[in-house]
């Protein structure tokens, strides 16, 4: 890449937080053009951050699909919802996902 071009190339990090099922992992999927992330009806099928990088000719997206964010109870859900809401603060943008059927 040209110096020039390097000034305007532009990246940044995405989360994509949502209810379970709301379909982040399907739009990251969708995003990719390829399965990264699995999906499944089950609720909580993503228990980790799945990173998945959209490269385009003047830009970089990096996706971080997170775990559903639900009322947590017992030790694995709080540590599932943990993981989501902690890459709030790690990244330039959050995608909240809502199930819109």
């Amino acid at each position: 890449m040209k110096k020039n071009n390097l000034k305007k190339f532009r990246s940044g990090f995405i989360a994509l937080v949502g209810a379970p099922n709301a379909g982040k992992s399907t739009l990251l999927n969708r995003a990719l053009g390829e399965k990264i992330s699995i999906t499944s009806k089950k609720p909580q099928t993503t228990r980790n951050r799945i990173i998945g990088v959209v490269h385009r000719p003047m830009s970089q997206l990096v996706f971080i699909d997170t775990p559903g964010v639900h009322r947590a109870r017992g030790p694995l859900n709080v540590r599932i919802v943990d993981v989501a809401l902690s890459a709030l603060g790690e990244v330039d943008m959050v995608l909240i996902i809502v199930d819109a059927s």
